[in-house]
């Protein structure tokens, strides 16, 4: 008997049986599908992209958000943002085609991010509503480096690519290369381990912010 075999047997002796019949675990994830809408949370509303923003913005999430009619605004966004931080005009972008492809003349931007970096602009590849999570796929134009250096991460993403909830992500992303790594965030950084306060920024960016490209 392997140690494996030895700890479920443990397992299936506390719970009153030696072995889980199969079928019983396919019926039961059978009849919740047939229901979806009975087992997912109510609190979306109308409007998928109003609820992905009301997610971010809530003290839980704890970032912040605007929408923009379209990707050419985005320059202009951050430059928003960061006069309202009293920040320079210095930014590391992510490799990420449509972003490459804007008008960033106006700054300073690093082709890849610093460990000491102050603001990290990037894309997410979807928004899930139900969390106010943002969704990165590790590859050559998404490092994963790039959502974790920076004091500020500024993150795009479209309209069209926030889905309801965390399963329509694993429908979506269903059948498409694996990545090496999937990184599902949800705001800024932060920890309660020391007296139970919250501290911002403890393993990554202290400061989300969110743009919805509506366009």
């Amino acid at each position: 008997m392997t140690a494996r075999e030895d700890i479920l047997g443990r397992v299936g002796a506390a719970l009153g049986r030696r072995s889980i019949d199969p079928g019983t675990v396919q019926n039961a994830a059978a009849a919740l599908l047939a229901d979806l809408p009975s087992t997912r949370p109510d609190a979306l509303g109308g409007s998928l992209v109003e609820a992905f923003v009301a997610r971010v913005t809530s003290p839980k999430v704890a970032a912040t958000a605007v929408r923009i009619p379209s990707a050419a605004a985005l320059p202009d966004a951050v430059a928003m943002y960061l006069q309202e931080r009293g920040l320079q005009k210095t930014v590391a972008l992510q490799p990420h085609a449509l972003l490459r492809s804007l008008d960033w003349t106006a700054y300073e931007v690093h082709g890849s991010v610093a460990s000491d970096e102050a603001v990290a602009v990037g894309m997410a590849r979807w928004g899930i509503a139900e969390t106010g999570s943002l969704v990165f796929h590790s590859g050559a134009d998404s490092p994963v480096l790039a959502n974790f250096l920076s004091l500020h991460h500024i993150v795009a993403v479209r309209a069209a690519d926030i889905v309801p909830y965390l399963e329509d992500y694993a429908m979506a992303a269903a059948g498409l290369p694996m990545p090496r790594n999937v990184n599902l965030i949800t705001g800024a950084s932060g920890t309660t381990d020391i007296e139970g306060s919250l501290v911002l920024g403890a393993h990554g960016p202290r400061y989300m912010h969110v743009v919805v490209v509506d366009g």
